[in-house]
């Protein structure tokens, strides 16, 4: 449906001449645009911003007949009507709580631990290379000047590494390229674990922690120069670009000022590890809302747990909401990752927090026996019992409807609808983890 601010439609009063011959007829009118203008609001369920082009027409309208006769009943119930619907087209507004922010204030102060327990641990690794470390990276050393046996094992700090940007395919490897031509060049190698590793430790405290530094663009990078390559530094499939001869580097660890730091670790667990990521789980469980799923769960209450996982970033729990035959197979745990990083935007973005509508949840059963059904009132336990059996173990789906809240407590968009599934005596699941709340 078309949202936009303000009114096209402005009322033009005088094609609304009024007179006791016609005031009946104007009232008339006047309820015709005001029915219209209710119907709009109606279907706007709350949401701010929409365009409701029956409003100017309406409001201008009765305007005039209140001006003109104020006394009159059948104006002031327009009247009325009309304030309802004025009221009714801001939106919904909600008094923010603290208890709805308070994920904020809590990623904030785990965010500061992690941003300087990583700059402590980048100056630490400096002061550790101090000695073998290049004083500064350009101009590289000369190739003419130093050879390889010279600089084997040198460490160098690459500050604005540009990944993807720079990313290319060489002969023997696949490179970012950092410098010029005239300064010299370095080919940071990532085809291996010492890049996949810490580059996927810093995906991870992304998604579980810092949803404020979003996707890095730029890098700094302390390596070790172990070879030299002569490559084409170009990312295109042709690749053009002559040729050039540079050192090639590969990482210890890769650094976000201000956020993290992320290291190779051999004997980890991924190989590569975020600064105090030991520590992650004991700083984040004092925070959860909600940290298990009970085995009775409502609908309403399974859709308000998963939006606690996500604003507080609890990814064991936002999986345990939803159905394991949507998250079977790696493509589907991929999407759930993908749509966890989505839910993550928005409760960071457009919305803080979301409400449930009870009154407008639905249950049904899809297959086997209902149990609420009016054929048991014509039936005896036997009879029932007979008729379930036949009838196989029973599905139900249930729709729960929400509506979402910034951060000045203003609806955003219209209610939306979730989808859950239960199997037999088993307990409730989402089934539509990736819609908006």
């Amino acid at each position: 449906m078309l949202r936009q601010k303000g009114n096209m439609n402005m009322f033009d009063g005088s094609v609304f001449n009024i007179d006791a011959s016609n005031l009946s007829a104007r009232i008339a009118q006047a309820a015709h645009y005001l029915e219209e203008y209710e119907k709009e609001v109606a279907r706007a369920q709350g949401a701010a911003n929409y365009n409701f082009r029956s409003k100017e027409d309406a409001l201008g309208r009765i305007k005039l007949l209140v001006e003109f006769a104020p006394g009159d009943e059948r104006i002031q119930d327009l009247y009325s009507r009309a304030k309802a619907c004025v009221k009714g087209g801001a939106g919904n507004i909600a008094t923010i709580d603290p208890s709805m922010t308070v994920y904020l204030e809590n990623e904030e102060r785990i965010r500061k631990h992690f941003a300087d327990a990583s700059e402590k641990a980048w100056n630490d690794i400096l002061v550790a290379n101090t000695e073998n470390r290049l004083e500064k990276a350009f101009p590289t050393p000369d190739l003419n000047k130093y050879t390889l046996d010279d600089m084997k094992g040198k460490i160098v700090v690459l500050d604005n590494v540009r990944y993807p940007d720079n990313q290319f395919h060489g002969s023997v490897g696949e490179f970012i390229w950092c410098g010029t031509r005239s300064d010299g060049m370095y080919f940071v190698r990532i085809d291996g674990r010492a890049w996949l590793g810490p580059y996927e430790a810093v995906k991870r405290y992304r998604r579980q922690v810092d949803t404020t530094m979003n996707e890095v663009k730029e890098w700094t990078v302390i390596g070790r120069i172990n070879d030299l390559a002569m490559e084409s530094p170009d990312a295109g499939e042709n690749q053009v670009a002559p040729p050039v001869m540079a050192w090639e580097v590969e990482p210890i660890a890769l650094y976000v000022p201000g956020h993290i730091m992320g290291v190779y670790d051999e004997k980890g667990e991924h190989t590569g590890r975020f600064v105090d990521e030991d520590k992650l789980a004991e700083l984040k469980d004092s925070c959860y809302t909600v940290k298990s799923v009970p085995a009775d769960v409502t609908p309403e209450r399974l859709i308000e747990i998963f939006m606690y996982a996500i604003k507080e970033k609890n990814y064991n729990l936002y999986l345990d909401c939803i159905d394991p035959d949507r998250r079977e197979n790696p493509i589907q745990q991929s999407l759930v990752t993908y749509h966890w990083d989505l839910h993550q935007e928005r409760f960071h973005g457009e919305y803080i927090h979301a409400f449930i509508n009870p009154e407008k949840t639905v249950v049904k059963v899809l297959q086997g026996y209902d149990d609420n059904s009016i054929d048991n009132f014509f039936l005896d336990e036997d009879e029932q019992a007979k008729i379930k059996e036949a009838y196989g173990e029973k599905e139900e789906e249930a729709v729960v409807q929400t509506y979402a809240i910034d951060m000045n407590g203003k609806q955003i968009g219209s209610p939306v609808n979730h989808t859950l599934r239960r199997v037999g005596s088993g307990r409730w699941y989402i089934t539509s983890y990736e819609n908006r709340f």
